[in-house]
This record gives C-alpha cells, structure tokens and sequence, in this order.
C-alpha cells in the first residue's frame, strides 16, 4: 500500500482543502434551511432549496464539460473566488450592519453553483493524478476528511449559527481565503491535453449517449431506489430539522442545554463520527453475512432510525435512533456500491456513473418538497411519507435483486475469461 508521503503533492494538498471547504459545509448547509424558514415559512422555503438544487445540477453540468476544456486549476480556482465573494457577502448581509435574508439566498446560491462547478475539475483531478493501485488508499483518505470536516463544522455550527451567525460567516470566509492560497499557489495543473472539440458536436455526442444508458431499464430503478433512500438522509438538513427547531423544546444534554437546532448539529456529528469510527467494522462484518438479506435489513433499519427522528423529541431518543440508522446506512452502502459497479457496460461506463450522480440532486429536490409538505402536514404525517419513501426503495431494490446479482455474475464471469484469454 501507497504510504501518505508517497502520494502525489496535489493529493497532500487536496485533502487538507477539503476539510476547509467541508467545515465549512458542515457548519452551514445543515441549518439553512431552518433560517429561510424563520424569514419566508416552511412552503417558500422548500421553494428555494428546491431553485437552490436545480441551478447546482446545472452548473455542475457544465462544469464537468468545462474541466476538460480550461483546465482542472483554473476551474477550481474561478470557483473558489466565486465561493469567498459570497461568504463575505453573506457575512455582510447577517452582520450589525443589517439583516438581508435575500441577499444571503442570492449569496446561498452562488455557493451551491460553486459546489456544482468545482467539484468535477477536483474529481478529474484525483483521476489524472494517481494510479489504480493508489486510488482505494487515497479515496479513504479524502472520505475521512471529509466526515471529520462535517463533525467539526456541525458541531461549529449548532452552537454558533442560531446566536453568532455574522461571526461564522466570518471565520468561513477566512476559511474559504486559506482554501483558494492552497489552490492557487501549491496546486498543480494536471490537464495535459486539451482537444478542441465543437459545443454542438459535444452536446450531440452528450445526447446519444445518455439516450442509451436510459435504455437499460435496470439501471434506472436502482437510480431511483438510491434516490429514495438518500432523500431521507436528506431530510435532517431539510424538513426534521425545521421540526426540531419549531417542536423540540429546550432540554439538558449531559451537561449542557440543547434546543432543536443545536440537537441537528450533535445528530449529524453523531452521524459523521459512527461512521469515521466504525465504517471498517462494519464493512468487515456485512461481508460475511447473507448478502441479499443484509441488503434488505439495512434499508428496514436505516428507514426504520429516520422515521423515528423525525417523530421524537427527546434528545436520548433522538441519539439512540441516529445511531441506528447510521448502522442502516453503514450496513447498505458497500452492497450498494458493489451492485452499481456491476451494472454499467465498458463503453459507456462514464455515463452510467454521470448518469448515478443524479441521485445526490433528485434526492435533494425531493427533500425540499418535503419541507413545503411540512406546512401543509402534521408530524405523524410527514413520518408516514418518510416510511413509504423508504418502503417504496425497499421494495424497488428487492424486486430488481436477481437481475442485480445476474448482472454482476455475468461480469465476474466476463472479466475471468478476459484473464484465461490474455
């Protein structure tokens, strides 16, 4: 195995950037939902988020295209620029000065297109960089940091958004400074070959493309049922934290008190800890178990830890059922991810999994329809939606399991007699 000093610099340095930028995250987009409701309601907020994720997948879009163009530094960098510019302005607009919450939703949005716009240039660039061999080692590096980086910045943020906001806008901002001195002045360009290639023949070539990975049928329900299940992850930063900000009353917590919207940073924290600590374990012990049982289990259990978060207000119940469906989640995702890596053919592969990252953006938009549904439903209602959205993925994944199993078969066979015949 690759040893950390061995990587390449770009790797060393992208890693410690996106704990900056991921602290960042994790200290704001948990609890945005719950200012725009405090200003607008439940109904225009779910609205915005709802604009707030359809601008990212479409810059995100171009961006992917635009890496291969421009270069992946630049792009990051034009991005970086574009993120602290509107942390700054936020700070501005939630500072003694005034209070300007559209401003801070124009600023919100600038910072989800710099998300969408920068997030392929870093992929492609971790691609460029390093060999196969290396990529286990260095992908479980950057999910490390970036879990640490979300437990840090919930953390921050429960205990300074609510009464400190101007002052964590202003240690973001500096946080965003230090993230674009690491791009601009230690980052290396890793775009060797720029082809030059006309926007019609690409958007052409782009259609075609998805056109015939739309065709299989297989894919498309396991994108659904991954999008299902990931709304409801989802909703801790959208529709249960709002409730836990309007219905949980103030209650202690070992040694301090704790009030809705402090209890959604400790329960993300909790998230993102379980899963830094025990990810290895539980791989480890999912593996030898029945595999399409497990499967199933983890969805019951995951939905099961959700539904019941988003129900409950005392905070010892709402940490024991996180703890659960974190369980649930640790549980599915390596099936899952082994499943995905099955289903895609070799000439399309890339467009299959273009395709599959439309799961992170459908998965968000459901979830801020549920913050519009929120106002309209009691708690007991929107837990129901909650547990037929996870019934729905559960019956989704069980019916398309065989195909799932077929699929990958064939390839393990495929791949063996590639072997014998080489």
């Amino acid at each position: 195995m690759t040893r950390f000093r061995d990587y390449h610099k770009n790797v060393k340095i992208r890693i410690i950037q996106i704990f900056f930028s991921d602290m960042v995250a994790g200290a704001i987009f948990p609890f945005i939902a719950i200012y725009f409701s405090e200003y607008y309601g439940a109904t225009i907020t779910g609205l915005l988020l709802f604009i707030n994720v359809v601008i990212g997948l479409i810059v995100g879009l171009y961006g992917g295209y635009y890496a291969d163009l421009i270069g992946r530094k630049k792009l990051m960098i034009i991005a970086g620029f574009i993120r602290m510019f509107a942390f700054i302005v936020m700070a501005i607009a939630n500072s003694p000065l005034f209070i300007s919450p559209e401003l801070t939703f124009l600023m919100a949005l600038l910072v989800g297109s710099s998300l969408g716009l920068d997030g392929p240039a870093a992929d492609a660039m971790i691609i460029d960089i390093t060999k196969p061999s290396e990529r286990k080692g260095v992908y479980s590096l950057i999910y490390w940091s970036f879990n640490l980086a979300f437990a840090v910045g919930g953390i921050l943020g429960a205990l300074t958004f609510k009464n400190y906001l101007f002052e964590l806008l202003v240690v973001l901002s500096i946080s965003s400074l230090l993230s674009n001195i690491l791009v601009i002045f230690f980052i290396e360009e890793t775009l060797r070959k720029i082809e030059t290639v006309r926007q019609k023949q690409v958007l052409l070539n782009m259609f075609k493309s998805y056109k015939e990975v739309a065709g299989d049928k297989l894919f498309l329900y396991f994108i659904l049922a991954g999008l299902l299940l990931q709304s409801i992850e989802n909703q801790m930063e959208n529709y249960i934290g709002i409730r836990l900000n309007q219905e949980m009353p103030q209650q202690s917590l070992l040694f301090i008190d704790v009030t809705g919207i402090e209890m959604v940073g400790f329960l993300k924290a909790e998230n993102t800890i379980i899963v830094v600590l025990l990810t290895v374990f539980i791989t480890r012990w999912v593996s030898k178990l029945k595999e399409e049982r497990t499967f199933l289990l983890s969805i019951f259990i995951f939905t099961t830890g959700y539904v019941a978060v988003s129900y409950f207000n005392n905070v010892w119940v709402l940490l024991l059922f996180m703890a659960i469906a974190t369980i649930g989640e640790l549980m599915r995702v390596p099936i899952q991810q082994d499943f995905l890596a099955s289903i895609p053919t070799d000439d399309k592969r890339s467009s299959y999994m273009a395709l599959y990252g439309m799961v992170f953006y459908g998965s968000m938009m459901v979830s801020s329809i549920f913050v519009s549904l929120g106002a309209l439903f009691n708690s007991e209602t929107m837990s129901l939606l909650i547990l037929l959205t996870g019934f729905i993925g559960l019956m989704i994944i069980k019916r398309i399991l065989p195909e799932l199993k077929t699929r990958r078969d064939n390839v393990s066979l495929k791949n063996q007699k590639d072997i014998f015949t080489e």
